[in-house]
């Protein structure tokens, strides 16, 4: 078992990528738009500025920055009306508490929308450390945001899980030297993905039977 293990947030702990899935689609219509349904796919995982950059190249003449805040926002009033874990959190936290295994989060949500979903799901106590990517440069898929949780947990990259869902995600950590877990959720794990993944799981009760 490792030393530290290190979470993203959205359709990794909490089940909201399917808002953001759906948000960054029927944005469109707020700026009288034609929908492009691959758009919540193409930003899954990427940080603020990257996301703005997809939006401008999808959509070239709309307000990035308008259609951004707009799609933040009905992903913020989703999740306020309903929030769940996703399946097998409490029991692989539970599980990782039990054995001394340092725990921290790292997404690419900003820090107070980190502290006020794990809260209202009841799960914040568990982690040592909350990281948000907003606070680097570089977003997934670069390590940065991983190597940094890393080191506030004072683990070695090496001796840490990395639990994702996104292609970004897994290539980041990856990237940063982690024992990269993909637990799926809106998207299949393509080839070069099992490839990067040391595990690929449809959730963390499957990850949980294979651990013991």
């Amino acid at each position: 078992m490792k030393l530290g293990a290190i979470f993203d947030m959205d359709g990794t702990l909490v089940d909201t990528e399917k808002y953001y899935t759906r948000a960054w689609v029927e944005t469109a219509d707020d700026f009288g738009l034609e929908r492009n349904p691959d758009l919540g796919h193409l930003c899954m995982g990427g940080s603020p500025t990257a996301n703005r950059w997809v939006i401008h190249k999808i959509f070239p003449t709309v307000d990035q920055n308008a259609y951004f805040d707009h799609t933040i926002a009905r992903v913020k009033k989703w999740s306020e009306e309903e929030l769940s874990l996703m399946s097998g959190v409490r029991e692989v936290l539970d599980h990782f508490k039990a054995n001394g295994v340092k725990m921290a989060v790292a997404s690419s949500s900003n820090l107070e929308t980190i502290e006020k979903n794990l809260t209202r799901v009841g799960i914040i106590d568990y982690f040592d450390v909350l990281v948000s990517g907003q606070q680097f440069d570089h977003s997934k898929p670069m390590p940065d945001i991983f190597i940094f949780a890393a080191g506030r947990l004072n683990v070695n990259p090496r001796d840490c899980y990395v639990f994702e869902d996104s292609f970004n995600g897994v290539k980041a950590g990856h990237s940063a030297g982690c024992e990269t877990i993909m637990i799926v959720d809106q998207v299949k794990p393509s080839e070069e993905i099992r490839a990067l993944a040391s595990g690929v799981f449809d959730s963390f009760d499957e990850f949980l039977r294979a651990e013991r």
